[in-house]
């Protein structure tokens, strides 16, 4: 029998957006600060070799604009997936996402929406340093990236599977 696969997920809440009004919600575009902070959000993993191989995000405009500005600093550089069904997903849309994905994947980042995005972070962990697992369970600030860790099959991944390890947000 062979050890189980270790994979890597990387769950990414779009930085601000302007306000909503006057535009449709799937058009909304990022803010200055929402753009600053992606792209400062990208240059802090940059020299972290996050290890994806595939990333899939929304199609709205803020949820893109934060991954096209985040993408040129890091180290891979994965293929993205822009899916409809991530538009503003809950948390189990976005976990059937993941579970849905190719075994042959070891690394997938997300790029999605509050309050699902959040929810997926704080249900997955059942492990990591306290610090962050309390920092996940009480918010996910527009911009943050967290890290879990897992073994075994992306269809084996559930609440309280993971290993939470890393937690990064703006202002940090």
């Amino acid at each position: 029998m062979s050890a189980k696969q270790e994979r890597r997920l990387v769950l990414v809440r779009h930085a601000k957006a302007v306000p909503k009004g006057g535009i449709e919600d799937v058009d909304r575009p990022l803010a200055d600060r929402g753009r600053g902070d992606a792209e400062a959000m990208g240059h802090r993993l940059g020299g972290s070799r996050l290890g994806v191989d595939l990333a899939l995000c929304s199609p709205a405009a803020r949820t893109r604009q934060t991954w096209q500005l985040m993408r040129p600093s890091l180290s891979d550089q994965p293929p993205v997936v822009y899916e409809n069904r991530l538009y503003n997903a809950e948390m189990d849309t976005l976990l059937a996402a993941v579970t849905a994905t190719d075994d042959g994947v070891s690394g997938l980042l997300l790029v999605g929406h509050n309050p699902g995005i959040h929810e997926l972070a704080a249900a997955l962990p059942g492990d990591g340093p306290e610090e962050l697992l309390r920092r996940i369970r009480a918010s996910m600030p527009t911009c943050a990236v967290a890290v879990l860790e897992f073994s075994g099959d992306w269809a084996d991944l559930a609440p309280g599977t993971g290993r939470l390890a890393t937690l990064l947000a703006p202002g940090d």
